[in-house]
């Protein structure tokens, strides 16, 4: 019983840390589109808005879940379960420190690049299930744009996973600082094992994994449909692509998925290209900075650091670059960061076999 019950603590933990970051990162959203803008954002409810998301998501309990006539209800009242869960489940395979993870799999980076997928389904089922042809445009943009860019993406992640020869995430991570088991070169050049800290990351063991850590990032944008690739939302077009017709928590769901894609997406460029739970400060002679800033807690600070600091950069994005045209978005993957993607995947089997 002890054994269910802890499995059932972490997924309420889980559940928790979803919707507290997106009570965080909508008021973070309005606070950093407010001062892009020269805006105050949020001020009246509570000390600087504070309240203001709090005072969302009760707005949000209180009003009707209201089902088109015409639409397919089991669809469409099921699309948002399923968009959240699939990007819920994606959290249990991500390790938060050294021996820190819900569950520690050895094919990690399988199943969370597989069970985001099913995300493409919910969205789907939410146009088609709407019966609305705003909605409905709004899926197929979506469904195109994440199937296009999973392609580049995937291939980033294989030109990381041919380099640490595995698809464990702790593995993956552990070898980017001082608790490494294997040699770790800067660029291929410098042994520092011994050193850790920025040094041993994964985007500075090979020169093109920087290029790698581009396209991944690119991708994930479009994955978690934000600006400059949130055409599937389009308000100036479709009103509000394939959540319309949404109402209550149903509509709630959709974005609560929406912000933990944006972690969950962060997250993973974290463990494979920016040291994980690594610190970025190295051992110098006797200063031993990387040796006194390892452990479990310093772990969970640089995590959850560097994970909002490429969230910090999605919202910088998304109120700084205008939105692409969709033959835009098709030309940058299929044309630019496909071809670029493979290249890497192509250098990081001759850097694995020649180099290390």
């Amino acid at each position: 019983m002890n054994f269910y019950l802890k499995y059932f603590i972490i997924a309420a933990g889980l559940f928790g840390f979803s919707g507290f970051f997106a009570l965080f990162g909508v008021y973070a959203e309005r606070k950093v589109s407010a001062f892009i803008q020269d805006r105050l954002g949020p001020t009246e409810t509570g000390k600087y808005g504070v309240l203001q998301t709090l005072a969302d998501v009760i707005k949000l309990l209180m009003k009707e879940l209201i089902v088109p006539a015409a639409a397919d209800k089991w669809l469409f009242m099921l699309a948002p379960a399923i968009i959240f869960i699939a990007v819920y489940m994606g959290f249990a395979a991500i390790p938060w420190a050294n021996g820190l993870a819900p569950s520690n799999l050895n094919l990690g980076l399988y199943y969370i690049f597989a069970i985001i997928s099913i995300e493409t389904l919910g969205i789907l089922m939410a146009g088609w299930g709407s019966n609305n042809k705003y909605s409905i445009l709004g899926a197929m943009r979506s469904v195109a744009q994440i199937i296009s860019y999973e392609i580049p993406a995937g291939f980033a992640i294989i030109s990381v996973v041919m380099i640490a020869q595995s698809l464990n995430l702790q593995t993956i991570a552990a070898q980017q600082g001082i608790l490494s088991h294997e040699q770790s070169k800067f660029l291929g050049i410098w042994d520092v094992s011994a050193t850790g800290g920025i040094l041993s990351w994964n985007i500075f063991r090979a020169p093109h994994l920087i290029i790698a850590f581009g396209i991944y990032f690119i991708a994930s944008l479009a994955e978690s449909n934000r600006a400059p690739f949130d055409i599937p939302e389009a308000e100036s077009e479709l009103v509000a692509g394939f959540h319309t017709e949404f109402t209550g928590m149903r509509f709630a769901f959709v974005f609560l998925a929406e912000y933990s894609m944006m972690f969950l997406v962060s997250m993973v460029a974290v463990i494979l290209f920016l040291g994980a739970w690594n610190t970025p400060l190295p051992n110098m002679g006797v200063v031993r900075l990387a040796d006194w800033t390892t452990g479990t807690a310093w772990g969970v600070l640089w995590t959850v650091i560097k994970v909002l600091l490429l969230v910090g950069v999605q919202m910088w994005i998304r109120w700084t670059l205008p939105r692409l045209r969709v033959d835009q978005l098709m030309n940058l993957c299929w044309k630019v960061l496909t071809p670029l993607a493979f290249i890497c995947m192509l250098v990081s089997g001759v850097w694995r076999l020649w180099v290390i």
